[in-house]
């Protein structure tokens, strides 16, 4: 069975179609990750798998319990983990997973000892009797991560876990939500960090509130595989209005201080070939070029080229 089956979510704020109509499942040991900007519509969707808010449509099941008219069954079987996770400053870090244990329905004679177990897992044991107010910003995540499980759901969702954490900190996170997929749990995470989002197992890249395309990252980048040239040149302005007059290529996008240059698909000549017609183009034009390689394919590429299509989607009339 599924952990979770959410079909054809739709909600609307006024005139905004924050969620429309999306669609997700996931099964034990998998991530699924929502990729998108801000705005894109990634926590209205959690909240509307954990039944934070009313769904004007669709249909959301969790371990086969329906959102609608099992609310409470569904939520006991789900930890949550909201962008603005709130914590009791004045008690401690365990006064903090006893206290939301209790309101988890974990009987007495087991709380400590799960207590004990999370805070050993989220790496938090030597601080169990620090004031959560005093706690960085990273081993605040961690608390709220060791609070979501400490009733050992099944499934968790995550709402940009990291968001706001140094690197060290979003490593030690990710490895935590690893070793929980490797004992059978789901996660839904979301996240608008690339680097992120191709640890999961299957993502789903919002815009505007839909889900533009699904996939594994792996089959995701396969499309345009040998289609990506880097560029580093100077003056990059230049060197970008260059390329964008050539017809073979279908965009050029700014990577920081790179450039990388999408090539058509299908019968786009090869490679070698795009890349000498652009030095001699960059070149007459007073462009100086420091390099001009052929690359693999990010999601980052991925992304772009779908926010393109939505983009020109929407110019023809259809929804964006």
């Amino acid at each position: 069975m599924a952990l979770l089956e959410a079909a054809g979510l739709r909600k609307h704020f006024g005139a905004l179609a924050a969620v429309d109509d999306v669609s997700l499942t996931v099964e034990p040991g998998e991530a699924f990750g929502l990729v998108g900007p801000d705005g894109a519509g990634k926590t209205t969707t959690l909240r509307l798998l954990i039944g934070a808010l009313s769904l004007e449509a669709g249909e959301v099941h969790i371990l086969g319990h329906d959102i609608r008219r099992r609310v409470e069954t569904a939520r006991a079987c789900t930890g949550y983990l909201s962008q603005r996770f709130s914590l009791y400053g004045d008690m401690t870090v365990y006064e903090n997973l006893a206290f939301f244990g209790s309101v988890r329905g974990v009987e007495p004679q087991l709380l400590a000892e799960r207590s004990r177990e999370l805070l050993d897992f989220v790496g938090l044991a030597a601080f169990r009797d620090r004031r959560a107010s005093a706690l960085s910003g990273g081993m605040r995540q961690k608390l709220g991560l060791a609070c979501a499980l400490i009733h050992r759901p099944p499934l968790l969702l995550l709402d940009e876990p990291t968001a706001g954490v140094d690197p060290i900190t979003r490593q030690d996170f990710w490895e935590l939500i690893i070793r929980l997929l490797s004992e059978g749990a789901g996660v839904v995470v979301s996240t608008p960090y690339m680097d992120e989002a191709v640890r999961c197992s299957r993502l789903g890249f919002m815009h505007r509130g839909r889900i533009l395309t699904t996939g594994s990252p792996r089959t995701l980048v396969e499309p345009l595989a040998g289609r990506i040239l880097e560029l580093k040149a100077e003056p990059r302005s230049l060197a970008r209005q260059v390329c964008r007059a050539d017809a073979d290529l279908d965009d050029v996008a700014n990577f920081g201080e790179l450039l990388h240059l999408r090539m058509q698909a299908g019968a786009a000549p090869e490679a070698d070939a795009v890349k000498a017609r652009l030095e001699s183009a960059l070149a007459a034009a007073g462009v100086q070029v420091h390099a001009l390689t052929l690359v693999e394919p990010s999601l980052e590429d991925v992304f772009i080229s779908y926010l393109q299509e939505a983009h020109a989607g929407a110019g023809q009339g259809t929804h964006g």
